[in-house]
């Protein structure tokens, strides 16, 4: 039996070497050009996890981003890579949001790495549509299912439409959705590229190309879903005048059509009868 005080909260030396080690460890994978390994350990060692870290974060990241991948020559992607893996801050250990954080990393510090000038001024909007793709493919969101079809246009105006939350309206300077090796504009388009991207029920993903006015028809029905249910009908008023429409009714006949197509597209899920009192 020990008769000298034992000091419970003293930290042994061994485990302080050890975290001091790991930190090295993990410093030097992260920027192995940069950082040297440990001494303590064999570079064959260190050459194999430097091999295993990288080669599965890039091949994700690939994965994820295909046409951007493909547009980006080999050796400024890798290095574009390297700078992601030492300096970016990840928040999730799950692989299948390392493309989230590769878009977090481009969002806020890509900017900071001087070779970000030899970016594709469109680097960013690819990135963010391709990673929309994969959020709605993975997404946990189920269809909706039990609402009303779409009898006729008429049926449908004074029925509120009910957008899937498997679809997604977007809006780009570039035309994402038409970039690869073959067309890379160095200037954004005319117009304002507009998008709404959805997971089908077939569960597919899929887009339609569509213009402002769509886009903001979406939204407001997404707003009335949120606080009060509203008939197509209204909506489509409503629409009319936030454009300032000299003829609002004139666009109930367009804005049925465009109700029909984007159910048989699965953007909007069904319609739901209005309480008449």
């Amino acid at each position: 039996m020990r008769d000298d005080p034992v000091d419970d909260k003293a930290e042994p030396v061994p485990k302080a070497g050890f975290q001091l080690m790991q930190q090295y460890f993990a410093a030097h994978l992260r920027a192995p050009d940069q950082v040297a390994a440990p001494a303590e350990i064999e570079d064959r060692r260190m050459g194999i996890y430097r091999d295993l870290i990288y080669n599965n974060i890039e091949s994700f990241i690939a994965g994820g981003f295909p046409v951007l991948r493909s547009i980006i020559a080999d050796d400024h992607w890798h290095a574009m890579v390297r700078d992601f893996v030492q300096h970016h801050c990840s928040h999730s250990p799950y692989f299948l949001q390392i493309s989230e954080e590769f878009l977090n990393y481009l969002q806020n510090e890509r900017g900071q790495n001087p070779r970000s000038t030899q970016d594709p001024p469109f680097t960013l909007e690819l990135a963010h549509y391709e990673w929309v793709e994969l959020a709605l493919d993975v997404s946990p969101e189920a269809f909706p299912q039990g609402l009303c079809g779409f009898d006729s246009a008429e049926s449908a105006l004074e029925m509120a439409p009910l957008v899937s939350p498997l679809a997604w309206g977007l809006s780009y300077q570039f035309p994402v959705h038409e970039l690869g090796p073959a067309f890379q504009p160095t200037e954004p388009g005319p117009e304002i590229t507009c998008l709404v991207v959805y997971r089908n029920r077939s569960d597919d993903v899929r887009f339609m190309a569509t213009n402002p006015a769509t886009l903001h028809l979406l939204q407001l029905m997404e707003q009335a879903q949120e606080e009060k249910l509203t008939s197509a009908r209204d909506l489509i008023l409503q629409l009319a005048t936030d454009m300032q429409h000299p003829e609002p009714r004139q666009l109930l006949g367009f804005g049925a059509e465009l109700l029909q197509k984007m159910h048989q597209l699965d953007i909007i899920a069904g319609f739901q009868p209005l309480d008449p009192h």
